[in-house]
């Protein structure tokens, strides 16, 4: 039985192993060790199966234009050995649910293009907003989660500077 929750302290060497292995590197590790030690975890969930962390999924703080603040989904990653199991779609489910219940207006992710419009997500330019690097514009999607707060929403979306700074 897949159990989520928030992540614990005593989780943080799972996580950093689970994504190490997950995407065959280090960066997505460092990239959440640098969130999480500068403050910029809005949410960090795990994914447990018999008490081991199978997968783990993070959200931080990105804003459009500097002047509308939403949530970035990534990194997110199941230990290969348990992929395509739904363990990936609980873990998108349930952070996408708190982040709503919490008011956020947006969610934002770098993704699969055939993965993420199955949550809702949509490509960012149907709503004129663009990525501060240079993707295609299939794999960089939104979610609204407040169709009031994103009215006339538009611009650059930057995410936090440990994606851009973190190898």
């Amino acid at each position: 039985m897949i159990e989520i929750r928030e992540e614990r302290s005593d989780d943080v060497p799972a996580v950093r192993d689970l994504n190490r292995r997950a995407f065959w590197q280090d960066q997505e590790s460092n990239i959440v060790d640098a969130l999480r030690a500068n403050g910029a975890a809005l949410l960090s969930l795990v994914a447990t199966l018999n008490g081991q962390v199978v997968g783990h999924i993070m959200y931080s703080p990105l804003s459009i234009d500097g002047k509308f603040e939403g949530a970035a989904l990534g990194p997110m990653a199941v230990l290969p050995q348990c992929q395509r199991e739904g363990i990936g779609t609980k873990l998108i489910e349930a952070g996408n649910r708190k982040l709503k219940d919490d008011g956020c207006p947006f969610i934002i992710v770098v993704g699969h293009a055939d993965y993420y419009p199955r949550f809702g997500f949509k490509p960012a330019s149907e709503h004129g907003i663009k990525c501060e690097w240079d993707v295609p514009d299939n794999v960089f999607m939104l979610l609204v989660l407040d169709q009031a707060k994103m009215a006339g929403v538009a611009g650059l979306a930057k995410y936090r500077p440990e994606f851009s700074s973190v190898s």
